[in-house]
């Protein structure tokens, strides 16, 4: 007989930069890119189904702007099936991962992007999977052999490895509040998948020169990484490379809306 899946939280980042105007929400006529319409709901409307959808989520923590949250609220039709807490963005991705994970007990926390809208079931499972394994911090990544597969024009930065190179997801699971010391590598301001130095200046200078001499690979980099934080950081290779296309301006907007489209008529067949 299978056991019932383990509770855990779900963590979706939506918040803006203070000041800042993003050109999908100006020309979509929204507040927030994460309220930009794509295949018939907004970005996070695809985030939150995914979630709603993997067997396990005890509830649900939106990152976003106090102003933000009751639009976002009103496009979430989750009819009271889903504890929702809206948590007011920090200065940085770093705090306010820690601000929404305070008081969740001892769960596993699963972190995502609120335009992430490729994001499926089946890898959140995955990610999570890896700390039943024994990681503390497991992260989803893509060849990018299989980033290219799902559309060449999805994803144009990838780290290279002696294995491979490979793309970031934008998928965070950590065992519990206590690992997400690791979240510190977000500090510098923005994702790992928009700007490949920030893991390696997160890596230190050591592991850099190893990293350009072709050194190490990424397990063995997650390793290092992971000493830093006297965490086990585990990478989750998905095969599905979409899972590493968000949505960050028109040209991935667009190969985001193609593959989603693609989705509903696989799903449909």
């Amino acid at each position: 007989m299978s056991s019932l899946p383990k509770p855990f939280v779900g963590v979706i980042l939506a918040g803006q930069r203070a000041g800042r105007v993003d050109p999908l929400a100006e020309a979509a006529g929204v507040v927030n890119k994460n309220l930009v319409p794509i295949h018939g709901a907004p970005l996070v409307r695809h985030v939150v189904d995914a979630l709603a959808a993997t067997p396990g989520l005890s509830r649900l923590r939106i990152v976003v702007e106090p102003g933000t949250a009751p639009l976002i609220d009103a496009v979430l039709p989750h009819g009271g099936r889903l504890l929702i807490d809206y948590v007011p963005a920090a200065n940085n991705l770093a705090d306010s991962v820690y601000a929404a994970v305070e008081g969740v007990g001892d769960m596993p926390i699963l972190v995502t992007t609120g335009d992430n809208v490729l994001l499926t079931p089946g890898a959140v499972t995955q990610v999570l999977a890896a700390l039943e394994g024994g990681a503390d911090v497991s992260l989803a990544m893509a060849t990018r052999a299989s980033v290219l597969a799902a559309h060449p024009e999805g994803q144009r930065r990838f780290y290279k490895f002696w294995d491979d190179a490979y793309s970031n997801c934008n998928l965070y699971a950590f065992a519990g509040p206590a690992a997400t010391s690791a979240a510190e590598s977000f500090r510098s301001g923005g994702q790992f998948a928009k700007k490949p130095m920030r893991m390696i200046m997160a890596l230190g200078p050591i592991n850099l020169a190893l990293m350009l001499m072709g050194r190490l690979s990424l397990r063995g980099a997650l390793m290092r990484l992971g000493r830093r934080f006297r965490l086990r950081v585990e990478p989750v290779v998905l095969t599905d490379g979409a899972h590493a296309i968000d949505v960050d301006n028109e040209r991935t907007f667009g190969v985001a809306q193609t593959l989603l489209a693609k989705r509903a008529v696989a799903n449909a067949a």
